[in-house]
């Protein structure tokens, strides 16, 4: 079976259990997206959205946040990890946007990247889901299922992941399928005890055959 044939089935696969799949972080505004990704770092969506939800509404626009007092986000946000070095981004980000994008969010990479905290998965999660653009941002959850599925291999990078995945799938795809590949590291193709015995892709798992041998 060749990488064409692999991509259809596994493309065919997540739309047939997954075809919902959509981003779970809660924003009205585009900014709040931003933000909400850079918060997210090594925390879940759901926590993310019980401290945004207080946060946004406290400081309901862009100009609000950007004059907020360091403090007070950080108690906003205590709750989700890292909440220093975070209240200081959710700020510098706000001042950004007004003083250098006019309020709008950037839409290249390298100028979402110029914002403080905002890295290359945070960067391209803000492409994909905001501007539809043909890029996949890899997470923990994107990162194990491709190794496990043999699109990408065990010592690879997540630049390296996000490139091989780009080779495999048609590029219109994978605004969607970004989010699928993330619920079905949530929900089926988990860490520890994923769920390989209802899963119709585990002839090409390497991680079943290895569990199987």
């Amino acid at each position: 079976m060749n990488n064409k044939e692999k991509a259809i089935i596994i493309n065919d696969y997540f739309n047939e259990i997954l075809y919902d799949a959509k981003c779970e972080l809660i924003y009205r505004k585009p900014y709040e997206l931003v933000i909400s990704v850079m918060l997210s770092a090594q925390t879940t969506d759901k926590s993310v959205n019980n401290v945004t939800k207080v946060l946004f509404n406290k400081y309901p626009s862009l100009y609000d946040l950007s004059n907020a007092s360091e403090d007070d986000v950080k108690e906003i946000i205590k709750s989700i990890g890292l909440a220093s070095s975070k209240a200081k981004n959710v700020i510098s980000i706000s001042r950004n946007l007004l003083e250098r994008f006019n309020g709008e969010v950037p839409f290249t990479r390298e100028e979402l990247m110029s914002l403080p905290g905002v890295g290359r998965k945070t960067a391209n999660v803000c492409l994909l889901e905001l501007y539809s653009k043909p890029v996949m941002a890899v997470d923990t959850h994107v990162e194990r299922v491709s190794k496990r599925l043999g699109i990408a291999k065990e010592n690879d990078n997540v630049l390296e992941v996000e490139q091989k995945i780009y080779k495999y799938f048609n590029k219109n795809d994978l605004p969607h399928l970004h989010h699928q590949f993330i619920h079905f590291g949530r929900r089926y193709c988990k860490s520890q005890n994923p769920l390989c015995s209802e899963c119709k892709l585990k002839d090409l798992c390497k991680y079943f055959k290895k569990r199987k041998d």
